[in-house]
C-alpha cells in the first residue's frame, strides 16, 4: 500500500517532470562543460532538504535522502548533452530522477537513497570514474540506472542479466609514407594505398580471428589522406572503434591490429603511429538486482511489456559503478510514431514519448523497495 501511494504521488508530479525535462532540453551543456545544469540540480535537491555535494569528481552532484538502517541504494542519472543541432542529451534521465527524489524525500524509507547526477557520460573518459574516485558510492550497497530508448516502443522495458552493453574502445592510426607527384609513384611510398590495405585486413579480424559465437565489432569511421588530385600524400589517418564483451577478445583484437598494421606498413616501407584507447568496460548486470528490476517492471507495465534484450554494442560508463557495487541497468522504451518519436539516438530530430520518464521513476522506486524487502528477509 505504501509503494502504491508513492506511485500515485509520482503520477501527480508527472507534469513537473515534463517541465524540468524541457528546461534542461532548452539549456544543454556539453560533456565536461556542464556548469549551470549541476547548479540547478543542486538547488533543487537542497530545496528538498537533502544533504548535497557539488563538484563531485568534476561537475557531478550527489544528494542523500536519509532513511532507516537498511541498505543504501543509489540511483544514477546523467545530464550532459550532445554536440548536434538539436543538442538533445540526457534531460529525461535527470528530470525523472529529480522528481523521484522529491517523492522519496517526503517518505519514511527503510534505508538511505543516494542520488548520483553524473556529468560527461557521452565523452570518454566520462564522469562515472572520477565521481567514484571522489566517493560518490560511499556507503552504497546497491545501484540502479536506466536509459531512455526509442528503438523500444513506449510502455516496454528492456532488461538483461549479465552483459548488456559492450566495452567501447577507439583507435587513431597515422600511416607515414613518402609523398610525391602522382605521375611518379615509384619515387613515393603511397600512404593512402597502405591505409587501404590496412583497412581491408583489419576488417577480417572479427570474421576470421574471433570466435563466431563471441560478439565483437571493429569499425573504421574515418579515413583521411591527400588534398590534391595529382599528389601522393605522405600521410593517411584512420580512426575507428572496437566493441567487445569478453576481455580476452578485446586483447586478441588489440594484438591482431598491432600485428597487421606493423607488417603491412613494413612491407610497404612505411612507418605508423597507433593510439589505441580503451574506453568504458562492458556493462554487466548482476543477477539479483536485475530480478528486482524485472519484478518491478512487471508491476508497472505488465509482463507483456517486459522484454529480454539482446546485448547492445553501444557503450555506457555505468559499467564502472557495477564494478564496485551490485546493481542493474535497464532500458525504458520511449518510441512512439504518434508523437514523432521515431528517430534514432544521436539523430538531430531525436525525441521521446515523455511518459517514459514516469515509468522509469516508478520502476526505479519499486526496485529499491523490493531490494529493501529482500534484504530484510535475509
Amino acid at each position: 500500500m505504501f509503494v502504491t501511494t508513492l506511485d500515485a504521488r509520482l503520477t501527480d508530479l508527472y507534469e513537473e517532470m515534463v517541465t524540468l525535462r524541457r528546461h534542461f532540453h532548452q539549456h544543454p551543456e556539453l560533456s565536461f562543460e556542464e556548469q549551470e545544469t549541476p547548479r540547478f540540480i543542486a538547488r533543487y535537491l537542497r530545496d528538498l532538504g537533502l544533504d548535497v555535494r557539488e563538484g563531485v569528481g568534476g561537475n557531478g552532484v550527489v544528494g542523500r535522502i536519509k532513511g532507516g538502517d537498511g541498505p543504501t541504494i543509489a540511483f544514477r542519472a546523467d545530464f550532459d548533452a550532445l554536440p548536434i543541432q538539436d543538442l538533445c542529451g540526457h534531460d529525461a534521465h535527470t528530470a525523472s530522477l529529480l522528481v523521484l527524489a522529491k517523492v522519496l524525500a517526503e517518505a519514511e524509507l527503510p534505508g538511505d537513497v543516494v542520488l548520483i547526477h553524473q556529468f560527461a557520460e557521452e565523452l570518454a573518459p566520462g564522469g562515472a570514474k572520477p565521481m567514484i574516485e571522489d566517493d560518490c558510492l560511499d556507503g552504497v550497497d546497491y545501484i540502479y540506472g536506466v536509459h531512455i530508448w526509442t528503438p523500444l516502443p513506449f510502455g516496454t522495458i528492456g532488461i538483461k542479466t549479465g552483459p548488456i552493453m559492450a566495452a567501447a574502445d577507439r583507435f587513431e592510426l597515422t600511416i607515414k609514407g613518402k609523398g610525391g607527384h602522382g605521375a611518379i609513384p615509384h619515387h613515393t611510398i603511397d600512404s593512402l594505398m597502405v591505409g587501404v590495405n590496412v583497412a581491408s585486413q583489419l576488417q577480417q579480424i572479427v570474421s576470421r580471428r574471433v570466435d563466431p559465437l563471441e560478439p565483437a565489432v571493429l569499425t573504421i569511421g574515418t579515413f583521411e589522406s591527400g588534398q590534391a588530385f595529382n599528389v601522393i600524400a605522405d600521410e593517411a589517418r584512420l580512426s575507428g572503434t572496437v566493441r567487445t564483451f569478453n576481455p580476452d577478445t578485446q586483447t586478441r583484437i588489440m594484438e591482431d591490429m598491432e600485428r597487421i598494421i606493423a607488417t603491412t606498413c613494413a612491407g610497404a616501407g612505411a612507418d605508423y603511429e597507433l593510439n589505441y584507447i580503451q574506453g568504458y568496460p562492458a556493462v554487466i548486470n548482476h543477477p539479483m538486482e536485475t530480478t528486482h528490476v524485472r519484478h518491478s517492471a512487471v508491476n508497472v507495465v505488465g509482463s507483456a511489456g517486459v522484454i529480454e534484450m539482446s546485448p547492445l554494442m553501444v557503450g555506457e560508463d555505468f559499467a564502472y559503478y557495477l564494478q564496485h557495487v551490485p546493481g542493474s541497468f535497464f532500458f525504458a522504451g520511449a518510441g512512439n510514431p504518434e508523437r514523432d518519436a521515431i528517430f534514432p539516438h544521436h539523430h538531430p530530430r531525436f525525441d521521446i514519448d515523455e511518459r517514459a520518464m514516469l515509468l522509469m521513476a516508478r520502476i526505479l522506486m519499486n526496485a529499491a523497495f523490493e531490494t529493501w524487502e529482500e534484504t530484510k528477509e535475509e
